[in-house]
């Protein structure tokens, strides 16, 4: 007789960052079949997905062949050519989340305006040409490269035309606007992630404190500290709205700034799984991995609620010194700390990059970030033996 089997439907993920690579632990405990597009043979995921293709986003032929077969595609980046995602689309390939969606976290102007039309709460801003429209705008301000953009690259704070050169030099070299946005006084930066299926199911995670050092994402905190209730819910109520206006699949992160007049303006928008969910690994009922992951496929949603009072992710990063194998920090970080979780991304160290991160969760919020910032700076090589 021959056996039945029941495969599940298999999901192609475009990007082999780590975002990809924290899917797979989720898509292996569901059954979900993963495909992966990667920008190079040892790349972060492609250590964890076998089933793994190189070669380039950019690429529609390379896009069409890698999502052959699979029920859904869904990205590690927000890269992917808007026009090519409309291919796919036409050719019946379900994109989650699509390009009517994506463009919004790919288009920071677009972004802009579409919240304007949405009265979501911004700080003031405009698309700009020249060093004339920035002085018309108003000094000091933020400068933004439209496209591209991470890790604070592509984000100039210019308190003056001399400052704005190497904006206007990058955007011309790169082929994409600059936009003008006005400097908030904030109080914090926030983090509202939401999860919505294409069926219209959606889970809110707890609104968390992000602290950015250089523009990098430093530590998160979860839930925010002395975050007053009632912004917490508006946060979470503006993220939510704006998952349905937008017509999100999966995990959408509204990085958002807490002003010192008690506000919350909307900074950018990410649509895939964000560091400032990555708590959620160890201190929430469901991940945020899991729960793309559910969105994209439609299936029900887990739940967002935390397993713990608190839970402090910080990251892993790449000292301005070659430190040797992160894999050496584990006899100490684990001796020292049993309850603690490392999630080391297989990445080469360089300065500032992100090679993995810790997760601490307890009911004493000092205690767990004392253990996350040591483990943390122990991997980095920031602390020697007399640390214990």
């Amino acid at each position: 007789m021959t056996p039945v089997t029941s495969r599940a439907p298999a999901v192609a993920v475009i990007g082999g960052g780590q975002l990809a690579r924290m899917m797979a632990e989720p898509a292996a405990a569901l059954g979900i079949p993963l495909r992966l597009l990667a920008e190079g043979p040892d790349v972060s995921a492609t250590q964890v997905i076998p089933d793994h293709r190189v070669g380039d986003y950019r690429d529609l032929r390379t896009l069409t062949e890698v999502t052959a077969g699979c029920e859904v595609v869904t990205f590690d980046h927000e890269h992917v050519p808007t026009a090519h995602l409309e291919a796919l689309a036409m050719a019946g390939v379900a994109c989650r989340p699509g390009p009517a969606a994506l463009v919004h976290a790919q288009d920071k102007a677009v972004m802009r305006a579409r919240l304007a039309e949405l009265a979501a709460p911004c700080p003031r801003n405009a698309v700009v040409t020249s060093t004339d429209d920035v002085e018309a705008f108003g000094f000091p301000c933020v400068l933004k490269t439209t496209r591209g953009g991470y890790d604070g690259k592509g984000v100039w704070v210019v308190r003056s035309a001399d400052d704005c050169l190497e904006p206007f030099a990058v955007a011309q070299e790169s082929g994409v606007g600059l936009i003008a946005e006005e400097l908030i006084d904030f109080r914090r930066e926030l983090s509202a992630l939401v999860v919505r299926s294409p069926s219209g199911q959606a889970a809110a995670y707890p609104v968390v404190e992000s602290v950015q050092v250089d523009g990098i994402c430093k530590e998160v905190v979860a839930p925010a500290p002395g975050l007053d209730p009632a912004l917490a819910g508006q946060a979470q109520q503006l993220a939510l709205m704006l998952a349905g206006e937008l017509d999100v699949t999966g995990v959408l992160a509204v990085e958002l700034f807490e002003t010192t007049d008690g506000r919350v303006l909307v900074n950018e928008l990410a649509m895939r799984p964000h560091n400032t969910g990555h708590w959620s690994q160890d201190g929430a009922v469901t991940s945020q991995f899991e729960n793309h992951l559910r969105a994209v496929l439609d299936l029900p949603l887990g739940s967002p609620e935390p397993r713990a009072r608190w839970t402090v992710m910080v990251n892993i990063l790449g000292g301005p010194h070659e430190t040797g194998r992160l894999y050496d920090g584990y006899p100490h970080a684990m001796a020292r700390d049993p309850r603690l979780r490392v999630h080391l991304y297989g990445k080469d160290l360089r300065p500032g990059r992100k090679v993995g991160h810790v997760n601490a969760y307890g009911e004493d919020l000092d205690d767990c970030l004392e253990r996350a910032r040591h483990a943390a700076a122990w991997f980095a090589g920031e602390l020697g033996d007399e640390s214990e």
